[in-house]
């Protein structure tokens, strides 16, 4: 039986907002170890001199356009835990809200992880620096070179991460029922 599972994975910023696309395909075969192969990567950005409802609006957009696009079964958003600018924590947390909202409404099922989840799945040390995750990711899915920038790189461990977790949470939520 092939079991077909595409996440995409964002790491949200207002800025700079990675995404990340990873399909699993149990029983068949992929560019990666485990059946896992990239679609999809990049950042998605707003012009940082316009207002703030202005790349606000476009980055809704955009990502709207993205799940639009790749029609995702699972969208794995970064969970924000810690900022010590509060300013950039502000910003990121109303990128993430886009994100959740244009997810949900696309009718994807939506999970949140840590930066600390992420890296413990990926490298398996949840203080990995951010080299290290891109290095990771790179030999996880075959890639000829290390993604970058860090963004992208984020958002593709955050679909591996969820590649990982899946199998353990329905378990998880069948043995609930």
């Amino acid at each position: 039986m092939v079991e077909r599972v595409f996440v995409l994975g964002i790491d949200p910023g207002l800025s700079r907002c990675g995404y990340g696309a990873v399909r699993r395909v149990r029983g068949g075969s992929g560019s990666g170890s485990g059946g896992m192969r990239a679609e999809a990567a990049g950042i998605l950005t707003t012009a940082v001199g316009d207002p703030l409802p202005k790349r606000l609006a476009a980055l809704a957009r955009d990502v709207r356009s993205l799940i639009d696009e790749l029609r995702p079964d699972v969208v794995a958003v970064e969970r924000l835990l810690f900022q010590a600018n509060a300013r950039t924590a502000m910003a990121v947390g109303q990128a993430s809200g886009l994100v959740l909202a244009a997810a949900a409404e696309a009718g994807c099922d939506v999970v949140q992880y840590s930066p600390n989840e992420v890296k413990q799945a990926v490298t398996g040390y949840g203080a990995a620096p951010k080299e290290q995750v891109q290095r990771m990711v790179q030999a996880l899915l075959g890639l000829g070179a290390r993604p970058r920038p860090p963004d992208t790189a984020d958002a593709l461990a955050l679909a591996i991460c969820h590649l990982a977790a899946a199998p353990l949470l329905a378990r998880a939520s069948g043995a609930a029922q």
